[in-house]
């Protein structure tokens, strides 16, 4: 009876794992496959100049063979560590280098939302979602996104990104509403950002086939004979220089929002540069893979697509400097430098933004009063407490004045004392109206923003600067749907992959972005780069899988099995299938591994997620 059980229960399974890589194979795209295609050199497409040059490049002195690498990953934010596991558990030997000495980059100064379409959660809370709305709902907001990376997203951010994460053991505690979204699908995890990057990094400590070289910048690629083969990285603290040579490389680095010269190089030009600007990206968000990747001939693509906030205040953590934070009191106001609204503060960056950068000075100022200064709320992990906002921004003289008239907040602030005053009480007589037909802030039909609209009574008021903050790179390095790095004749440059914020995050929000499409496809592109570096990795320099596969021969000939080009549908129907017919346990072949470790299976880990925890879990 327990045979035919477990022999039904791997039926099902097996039929939900072929149902799921037949409709999403990464590798099988149509479009994907035909403009990989299109990218190789052939006699009907030659050789690109940059390719040429790529070939006649000099090399880089070599390392042990031995010791080195499969892959290195530049970068140990969310993507760059996202890819180090994704290929750490499908046995490479992987070599991260990133210029910090603590892992997360950008990611960890984030909410840590993610947007996800059709979600468990969302099934929980009666929330009617699908990849055909989420599509319409990215192409329509974002202008100019790309539609094979939006199809990609809206079909995959549920396997290969929620179910993925909460396999690690992130917690998602609520879904919420977010601009251009038709229905709530900003998934908020536990801990903020932190909570979403650390299991992450946690699971790679597990392995031994991935290391980290932290304070190593890379300062140039290795190329031999037209291919990527490595880095050259130099120790910041000593500045010696050590080549990390390797099969593949993955550049995921991060945007170009904290190098401010870049930024104006790139700004839109349908809009006039700002007379202040705040970097609001992480430290190192400066370019580095921009530079290595067009090093080699890589092109650069919708650079001027840049998400920026219109809420960056002074960073106190940083004084004299260009650092800012995303702060807001959305219980408050928003005036110009004449002391007038000028945008409804509930709007959305791609509303204000150019509302206020058409102002004759590029500044706002938040203006509350005592009742909703608790409201107050800085972006970012290091801010969730609101005790440490109120102590290093809300009583810092440097960043907040504070008065108990209007007359005396204009005087403090340099506002014209008439108007400010004029403009707070006319909202508040908008407000005790319930209708705002000035901005169209709040109205009856909207009680959520009624009841966060309250009147700025109570002394003493508070008024705080705010300028543009730069926030996320929208384009970037042009790869393909393999996230192979292309060249300007639109040709993969052997060897070299690109994932997340460098990409512009595959062009999947074009101009404007959706609330959670930053993290998002920074997992996405880094767990596809991987498993396009995996399918080309020879078995035989992978760490674990020899051994593996010797034992696995006597069994259900593994090694055969794993040759084929989808992993897992021929692991559960003949790997599996086998077992159940033999009366075997599992623990037949694993024994010393007991409980079972999913890391030391070579098959598609894509597939596993959703099902090895069912099936092994009811073994043991």
């Amino acid at each position: 009876m327990r045979l035919r059980h477990s022999y039904r229960f791997l039926l099902v399974t097996v039929l939900l794992v072929i149902f799921f890589l037949w409709n999403y194979p990464p590798s099988q795209n149509p479009d994907s496959a035909a403009r990989n295609a299109a990218a190789q050199p052939s006699p009907a497409n030659p050789a690109s100049p940059q390719q040429i040059a790529l070939q006649n490049a000099s090399s880089e002195p070599t390392t042990n063979p031995k010791a080195a690498p499969n892959v290195v990953v530049v970068g140990a934010g969310i993507s760059g560590i996202t890819a180090a596991l994704e290929l750490g558990l499908g046995g490479a030997r992987v070599t991260v280098l990133d210029m910090s000495s603590v892992y997360g980059g950008h990611a960890v100064m984030s909410q840590g939302g993610l947007c996800i379409v059709n979600s468990p959660l969302q099934q929980a809370l009666g929330i009617k979602d699908s990849p055909d709305l989420a599509y319409n709902d990215f192409i329509t907001w974002g202008e100019d996104a790309d539609a094979n990376w939006v199809r990609y997203y809206v079909n995959q951010s549920r396997p290969q990104i929620y179910d993925w994460l909460v396999g690690l053991g992130v917690r998602f505690q609520g879904v919420e509403t977010a601009p251009g979204n038709s229905v709530n699908r900003f998934h908020q995890p536990a801990g903020r950002g932190i909570g979403l990057v650390t299991p992450i990094y946690r699971k790679c400590l597990e392995l031994e086939n991935i290391q980290f070289r932290w304070n190593t910048q890379a300062v140039r690629l290795i190329v031999k004979s037209g291919r990527v083969t490595g880095v050259v990285g130099r120790e910041l603290r000593n500045g010696v220089e050590t080549p990390f040579e390797a099969s593949s490389v993955v550049l995921a680095t991060g945007g170009f929002q904290s190098n401010l010269d870049m930024v104006r190089e790139f700004w839109p030009k349908e809009f006039r540069f700002p007379e202040r600007i705040l970097a609001g990206s992480g430290r190192h968000s400066v370019g580095l893979g921009h530079r290595l990747a067009t090093e080699v001939g890589a092109e650069l693509a919708k650079m001027d697509h840049q998400w920026n906030y219109f809420t960056g205040i002074p960073d106190p953590r940083y004084p004299g400097t260009n650092r800012g934070l995303s702060a807001a009191n959305m219980w408050g106001i928003i005036v110009n430098s004449q002391g007038q609204r000028f945008a409804n503060l509930h709007q959305w960056a791609k509303e204000v933004m150019p509302a206020l950068l058409a102002q004759p000075v590029a500044r706002l100022w938040f203006v509350f009063d005592k009742a909703s200064k608790p409201k107050f709320v800085v972006s970012g992990s290091d801010w969730a407490d609101f005790s440490k906002v109120e102590k290093q921004i809300l009583n810092n003289p440097d960043l907040v004045q504070t008065a108990n008239t209007l007359e005396e907040l204009a005087v403090a602030t340099g506002l014209p004392a008439a108007t400010l005053k004029a403009t707070v009480t006319r909202y508040n007589t908008l407000v005790e109206r319930g209708v705002d037909t000035d901005f169209g802030r709040f109205s009856p039909q909207q009680p959520e923003i009624v009841a966060m609209s309250p009147a700025l009574k109570v002394p003493p008021f508070y008024a705080m600067p705010a300028f543009p903050l730069t926030r996320k790179s929208m384009g970037g390095v042009a790869i393909d749907l393999d996230c192979r790095v292309l060249d300007r004749q639109q040709a993969p440059i052997p060897g070299l992959y690109a994932v997340g914020e460098l990409t512009g995050l595959a062009g999947i929000n074009g101009k404007a972005a959706l609330e959670g499409t930053f993290l998002g496809p920074c997992i996405l592109t880094g767990r596809v780069a991987a498993r396009a570096i995996l399918a080309q990795l020879p078995a035989a320099q992978r760490t674990f899988l020899n051994a593996e596969t010797a034992r696995c021969d006597e069994c259900h000939q593994m090694a055969e099995l794993l040759s084929e080009k989808r992993k897992g549908f021929w692991h559960f129907q003949q790997v599996h299938q086998r077992t159940v017919e033999l009366a075997q346990d599992c623990r037949d072949c694993h024994a010393e591994l007991a409980p079972y470790q999913e890391r030391r299976h070579q098959v598609d880990h894509q597939a596993l997620a959703s099902t090895c925890a069912q099936c092994h879990l009811g073994r043991e």
